[in-house]
């Protein structure tokens, strides 16, 4: 018998495995929350064709996903099975990154085309990139509460990059490019792509992988494939996956849209004043020079600004409720914890809906009340999804973490292609014209409808599908002491670098 090997994760490790997800999600925050309008306002490519797109090339690479499941648990270096994939693919991810979001000059059908092969590709090495590096949270440790520990510090890094792409990036892409937007927005990615190679790097160098399945485990797919669709607390997850990111794909892609035509300039305006951000400027121009910031001093820019400044409250009410997430999943469980504040997020969304478009400090102080509930809920649903790897181990005695990894970013894919197709097509139907000062009174309410109570539904409807989760307080005390017995035997030597 081998001796047991410490699980104990280092703050060290904790940190470097957390940076992997602040470079994906500079990438993934910003395809979340500006793709649809980098589509149809900056590269000026129809509503209908910017859902084509985005449906099409999300479900491919959604599939694709699944096949990448299977490869990964099938690879084996001295490295490890997941960690190479962060290495092997940190500098395409930038590359396709920067080339997704440039605007080469070509006719309509030119652009169509660039798009979707563009976001075909980035959407494909994404998941060559994210479905290893998720799995690989599940095989760091066997420790369910160093594993919510793991989580903690992975989403307060995802948080820094939502900060980072919600409050910064509308700013910078002004700034850079003086007012182009397609010029800043290639900068911008320029920088991100550097970053996020340069952390990726780090996440390879400095984890581990200490959970292995037995060495005389065979791997049959077919076997893999039957333990998922036999997996309840699977099926759950899956549908939740789903759901989630059709919100947040929805409700993310919308948010500048409401800024922009539903919420009166008048009220921004005086919102912006109320908070000092004239102010904030006169500062900042005494530093940058007032070319730098003049286009802010432009009323239409007050949208950019106030959906800027209300992002930054909402995410930095999200990191404050991750860091109370992890002290009542420890107590509660992570299926009460998550159900109950999900739909809490939710209603507080379905509150907007009610709103005048003068109410601009009533819609702030929601949208932080949203990211508070919501903060809670961020580390788990991927915690979750290991302790899911775990109850297959468990029940079928078999090993497999990324085809049931791969299945849940399978369903991310899902939701997000959905959930960007859904809000570029009923931008359509509602009559929405990228190139009208003004909307018409019907494209006006339908983006008020996708802000609010469309999103807010579905996380709702996310909530309840975990009443047929089994895996509560109890259950999670039950699979981490047996599992652990099992593998004391054949815990395998940590993969070095």
């Amino acid at each position: 018998m081998e001796p047991h090997v410490s699980t104990k994760l280092t703050v060290i490790e904790k940190i470097g495995y957390s940076l992997g997800d602040l470079a994906a999600n500079l990438i993934f925050q910003t395809l979340m929350a500006f793709l649809t309008f980098f589509y149809t306002d900056v590269y000026k490519i129809s509503p209908g064709s910017a859902s084509f797109i985005m449906l099409t090339g999300g479900v491919i690479g959604a599939v694709f996903n699944l096949a990448m499941g299977a490869i990964a648990d099938r690879t084996n270096t001295r490295w490890g099975k997941f960690r190479p994939w962060v290495l092997w693919t940190s500098v395409p991810f930038g590359i396709i990154a920067l080339l997704a979001f440039s605007t080469p000059s070509f006719n309509e059908s030119g652009k169509i085309a660039y798009a979707f092969v563009t976001y075909l590709i980035l959407v494909v090495v994404y998941s060559a990139n994210n479905l290893p590096y998720s799995a690989l949270s599940g095989v760091m440790t066997g420790d369910m509460k160093d594993r919510n520990s793991l989580s903690s510090y992975r989403f307060v890094a995802v948080m820094i990059a939502q900060f980072t792409v919600q409050v910064l990036l509308l700013p910078l892409v002004i700034s850079i490019g003086q007012g182009d937007k397609a010029a800043g927005f290639e900068q911008v990615m320029k920088v991100f792509a550097i970053t996020g190679v340069i952390c990726f790097l780090i996440t390879f160098l400095t984890t581990k992988e200490r959970v292995s399945p037995p060495k005389e485990q065979k791997t049959p797919l077919l076997q893999d494939l039957s333990d998922l669709v036999n997996n309840r607390p699977w099926l759950i997850m899956l549908g939740l996956t789903v759901l989630i990111f059709i919100t947040l794909a929805i409700k993310g892609g919308m948010n500048i849209f409401y800024f922009k035509y539903y919420l009166t300039v008048g009220s921004q305006v005086a919102f912006l004043e109320n908070l000092g951000f004239t102010a904030m400027l006169d500062q900042l121009e005494s530093i940058t020079g007032e070319a730098a910031l003049a286009e802010f001093r432009k009323p239409g820019s007050a949208p950019y600004a106030t959906a800027s400044v209300v992002s930054a409250a909402s995410t930095l009410a999200m990191i404050a409720g991750i860091i109370c997430s992890k002290p009542l999943a420890d107590k509660v469980g992570k299926r009460n914890i998550y159900a109950l504040f999900v739909a809490l997020s939710g209603a507080s969304l379905i509150l907007i809906n009610f709103l005048p478009q003068t109410a601009v400090s009533t819609v702030f102080a929601l949208q932080t009340l949203h990211g508070f509930l919501y903060g809670i809920t961020i580390p788990l649903l991927w915690a979750m999804i290991a302790d899911v790897a775990d109850y297959s181990e468990w029940k079928n005695n078999r090993r497999a973490t990324a085809i049931i990894f791969s299945a849940m970013i399978f369903g991310l894919k899902v939701g997000l292609s959905f959930g960007g197709a859904i809000s570029a097509w009923l931008l359509s139907v509602f009559g929405y014209d990228a190139d009208a000062t003004v909307q018409t009174e019907s494209a006006v309410e339908g983006i008020r409808f996708l802000v609010s109570v469309v999103p807010g539904l579905i996380f709702i409807g996310g909530a309840t599908l975990l009443l047929g989760y089994g895996i509560d307080k109890k259950m999670e005390d039950k699979l981490e002491r047996e599992l652990q017995a099992r593998r004391s035997p054949v815990l395998n030597t940590p993969n070095e670098a």
